[in-house]
């Protein structure tokens, strides 16, 4: 099982060198990859009655393939993880050039997680439609992988035409691998059916059990072998003592997850050298795992 750390985006602030020296921690201390979440807006409740949204724009979020650019220059060996890039209300070219172009500049250490989100005020924001966005994102990986792949790409879809062309440079990993954050139903069929592997978002237990049952049927269904799509859980330090994180990780362990990430947000943490402490502890819990 490899591990990583969740980026305290909502709580390191915006100062490049706190951002720099928790990266560094990190790799420092042997984690294999660092994951920051993606919010382009925050809309204000107040101005929407009855929305309880789990992130405003109060709430700093550093735009991934930026931050993946700067990270890709202050480290050299941790993995660049999106956990997840909101993949339906960005263009798909320019996501591509941008993944490209940071798995080129990191030594080819990006792995490009993705979702479609739940907040149509990004949406409106960004002029893309919310309504469609699951099946839209499926077209989207097509023309990624053939973008990633290919010198000259020419491409008709529904949402989609590309006529003889392409980016370069093309990245080192042809394709980048592509994970899946969410739960839904047609999510795991889409994970089964197209992804590199997949972010539960949720504790371990039973019903993360069942859906990865299904995500394992749907894999044979559409003839791929269920062993090479990977699962990363997550740990939060928030969720208690040393002796629990140790089991939350031999349940994902039991589970067959291959990677697993701690987040140290949420946790009452004060200042970044916080969050590099609460890493270095969790590290250190769990050495001789």
């Amino acid at each position: 099982m490899k591990f990583g750390v969740i980026f305290p985006q909502t709580e390191i602030g915006p100062d490049p060198s706190a951002v720099r020296d928790f990266a560094q921690a990190a790799e420092g201390l042997g984690y294999d990859h660092i994951i920051p979440y993606d919010h382009v807006v925050g809309a204000d409740p107040a101005s929407r009655p009855g929305w309880n949204p789990p992130y405003t724009y109060k709430d700093m979020f550093h735009e991934p393939f930026v931050l993946f650019g700067y990270l890709a220059a202050v480290t050299n060996s941790i993995g660049l993880v999106s956990g997840v890039v909101i993949l339906p209300q960005r263009q798909t070219v320019l996501v591509a050039k941008q993944a490209a172009a940071v798995d080129v500049l990191s030594g080819g250490r990006l792995r490009l997680g993705i979702g479609i989100g739940w907040n149509a005020v990004e949406y409106e924001a960004l002029g893309e439609n919310f309504k469609n966005r699951g099946r839209r994102s499926e077209e989207q990986i097509e023309v990624l992988r053939a973008l990633w792949t290919k010198e000259l790409v020419t491409f008709k879809g529904r949402w989609h035409k590309i006529t003889d062309a392409g980016i370069n440079p093309l990245p080192i990993q042809r394709p980048i691998p592509i994970w899946f954050g969410g739960s839904a139903e047609l999510l795991l069929r889409r994970v089964a059916r197209l992804g590199d592997g997949w972010f539960p978002l949720i504790e371990p237990g039973d019903k993360v059990r069942a859906m990865i049952e299904k995500i394992r049927a749907y894999a044979k269904e559409a003839g791929r072998d269920p062993s090479a799509i990977g699962i990363e859980g997550r740990v939060a330090i928030a969720a208690g003592s040393p002796e629990q994180w140790i089991k939350a990780i031999s349940q994902w362990k039991e589970l067959g997850a291959t990677h697993l990430s701690v987040n140290t947000m949420k946790a009452g943490l004060s200042g970044p050298s916080a969050h590099i402490d609460a890493i270095r502890r969790f590290k250190e819990a769990i050495t001789n795992i």
